[in-house]
């Protein structure tokens, strides 16, 4: 059990959060009052008080000098899971993302050279609303059984990206995965770059621990193809035989599928899988591997034991 040692908000993105007694939290905002709210997954950040009162050896700092909107005793949220649900009162808050890039205007960066909140922050969803006060009290709540499995979709495309042409691939890809059962946490469209791609796959596998990314473009003989490469800049484990098994059914349909260059790696507990760009090349390959995708996700999640067949 923790405790809410501090609530800080700020009315406008980019001025310093102060502290306030108490805030009122919704689902459709996060904090009412604090302008980093919205429909997305960060809706409030967190920090460990332990963490501020080890930077605080080097140098004083308010609390809400990081940008966190709570400051709460008793737990280190690094090494919690994402998913893990906190009660504050009536609200419940869920753990969705672990660290995050810290601005290059960053005072307390510019002063010291470093900030906290890339490695320490935390940021958390509302799920249940209502209004908290500093020294409440905070409990860790149970982890909910059988959780659904989360996935990420990213569309590597330059045309794409720049709004010139509409992506239909990331969103059947979605459909796809919603129907199997997953929860898709986030999609989006990026240019075919390689610094891009991989800092968003390190935040997906790191950041929000998703349990599958699959990429869709980018797997090609052209030069701007760059997608296996930068996926497997970022693995630590080759997971071969799923990228194998799709070049193998695609060869069933037609001798192009040999010219396929997309990887299927590990990155900790996330697979990450490359799928062709069209969206006729998705169908055929996603509907091809998904029904023996989810028992490795949950293997490497820890979810499933091996199995061997009798």
């Amino acid at each position: 059990m923790g405790k809410l040692l501090a609530i800080c908000t700020s009315p406008k993105r980019g001025t310093v959060k102060t502290e306030v007694p108490s805030a009122v939290l919704t689902p459709e905002w996060g904090i009412v009052e604090d302008a980093h709210g919205g429909n997305w997954h960060r809706q409030v950040s967190m920090l460990s008080a332990e963490k501020i009162e080890a930077f605080r050896k080097k140098i004083w700092v308010d609390y809400g000098a990081f940008g966190e909107n709570l400051v709460i005793d008793g737990f280190d949220f690094r090494n919690l899971p994402v998913t893990s649900r906190f009660a504050i009162g009536d609200v419940v808050l869920e753990m969705t993302q672990i660290g995050k890039e810290c601005h290059n205007d960053c005072v307390i960066k510019q002063q010291t050279g470093e900030c906290i909140m890339p490695h320490e922050g935390v940021f958390a969803r509302v799920l249940t609303g209502g209004e908290i006060h500093v020294g409440d009290e905070v409990t860790l709540l149970p982890a909910l059984e059988n959780p659904p499995l989360r996935a990420a979709v990213i569309t590597l495309s330059d045309k794409g990206s720049r709004g010139e042409r509409e992506d239909k691939s990331g969103p059947l890809i979605a459909q796809m995965l919603t129907a199997a059962g997953y929860v898709v946490e986030e999609t989006m469209i990026l240019p075919d770059e390689a610094k891009a791609l991989k800092a968003q796959l390190i935040r997906m596998a790191d950041g929000r621990q998703v349990n599958l990314v699959l990429t869709t473009g980018g797997t090609g003989f052209s030069p701007r193809d760059i997608t296996p490469e930068a996926t497997c800049a970022v693995a630590d484990r080759n997971a071969p035989g799923i990228a194998e098994a799709m070049r193998y059914h695609s060869l069933s349909i037609t001798p192009r599928g040999m010219l396929s260059r997309g990887v299927s790696v590990l990155r900790g507990k996330t697979l990450i899988v490359n799928l062709p760009g069209s969206p006729k090349a998705v169908q055929e390959n996603l509907e091809y591997i998904l029904p023996s995708l989810e028992h490795g996700v949950r293997i490497a999640a820890g979810l499933d034991g091996e199995c061997a067949r009798k």
